[in-house]
């Protein structure tokens, strides 16, 4: 059974439809493309997150674990699990160009070294390309200690993603 570290909860910025999760002090993995899984990237050791929105905010949630959680909720439209190294221990979520209102907890939490991230993807085909005034999509980011495995795709249902394998 996984135990729940910590969890936080706030609005990302979008812009061109994605957001990232990187540390400052290195590459956070390996090359992971696009096509791969349509809901994460890793290229130049950022890993960007897709979304459907062009611009506006979405809302996350991190949850931070000691341990790999049990399973992943079904009411969630894309689940993809990737394993990310913080070089300095501050592996965060971060928007494009724009600063956090509130800063979400730093994702490596037991410092520098390998985690896993299962993110989950909701609502990502109700805004397609456009710039909603209110929050249409949700993602939760679990996180916890793990040695580096290949990516893993758990679920993919929404058209969004689809069209971005398709690229």
């Amino acid at each position: 059974m996984s135990d729940q570290a910590e969890q936080g909860h706030g609005l990302v910025p979008v812009q061109y439809h994605q957001f990232q999760i990187n540390d400052e002090d290195g590459p956070a993995g390996p090359d992971l493309p696009r096509e791969h899984n349509g809901l994460v990237v890793v290229q130049d050791g950022i890993a960007t997150v897709h979304t459907g929105i062009h611009t506006g905010d979405v809302d996350v949630t991190v949850a931070l674990h000691t341990d790999a959680p049990q399973s992943w909720d079904a009411g969630w439209d894309e689940i993809v699990e990737v394993s990310l190294r913080s070089a300095s221990g501050e592996l965060m979520v971060r928007g494009l160009m724009d600063d956090l209102d509130e800063e979400l907890p730093v994702l490596s939490f037991d410092g520098p070294g390998d985690y896993r991230l299962r993110i989950h993807a909701r609502g990502r085909d109700t805004a397609i390309d456009l710039a909603p005034d209110e929050v249409t999509e949700w993602y939760l980011i679990q996180v916890w200690p793990a040695p580096a495995q290949s990516a893993a795709v758990l679920h993919q249902t929404d058209t969004y993603g689809a069209s971005v394998r398709a690229r």
